[in-house]
């Protein structure tokens, strides 16, 4: 095997995931993954351009880096790619007004989005909103559609906790598309454009990177 000189020769950024990589999520804040505070440091006092990439849709970027500082991390809202605002930014662009199946955590994300007479349905990590009403409601503005939009905040089927494994958005958005006969657009990992514009924040190519 190559030393780690010549194998990340031309590495020129890093793309870090949070939830599962740098931290578990939980009750009072979660944990620090042992070494990753260290990790971090490390890395942001190296040569590397260092950006974080997370499909956490429980939490506006605000609160989430609030709650990452308070572990130890070294982490401003201005490094983190998040589905959320990437999605507000596809609603803009397009005058779409969303039905959104999100969490209280992330709504705060959406305030500068126009919800009334919603012509497409945003879904997200919704926890304990995953009702049968929200989810019928969702179901039943997309069937009213023309053209139905179904936009999903990623697509993950699930997540761990210090409590356990939790279920993703992954499940809640397969049963949109097949009530509806849809496929729903992804905003997060694993989509390409998602990863493009991290890469585009830090103004590294792909094959200049090292992803985590």
């Amino acid at each position: 095997m190559a030393p780690w000189g010549k194998r990340l020769a031309g590495v020129r950024g890093v793309l870090l995931d949070i939830s599962g990589v740098l931290y578990d999520s939980g009750a009072g804040g979660g944990t620090a993954i042992a070494g990753s505070v260290e990790a971090v440091a490390r890395l942001k006092r190296s040569r590397l351009k260092v950006r974080f990439c997370t499909n956490e849709s429980q939490k506006s970027r605000a609160e989430l880096v609030g709650q990452l500082r308070r572990l130890g991390f070294d982490i401003s809202e201005g490094e983190v790619t998040a589905p959320a605002p990437a999605a507000c930014q596809i609603l803009k662009e397009r005058g779409l007004r969303p039905y959104l199946l999100i969490h209280d955590g992330v709504r705060s994300e959406f305030d500068q989005i126009d919800t009334s007479n919603p012509n497409c349905v945003v879904i997200a990590d919704a926890g304990e909103s995953f009702s049968y009403q929200n989810m019928n409601n969702a179901f039943q503005v997309l069937m009213e559609l023309e053209n139905p939009v179904l936009i999903s905040l990623g697509k993950g089927r699930y997540y761990k906790e210090t409590s356990g494994l939790m279920l993703d958005v992954g499940p809640y958005m397969k049963a949109l598309e097949y009530a509806c006969g849809i496929k729903a657009e992804v905003v997060g990992k694993p989509s390409p454009e998602f990863f493009k514009s991290a890469l585009q924040a830090i103004g590294v190519e792909a094959h200049q990177l090292l992803s985590v």
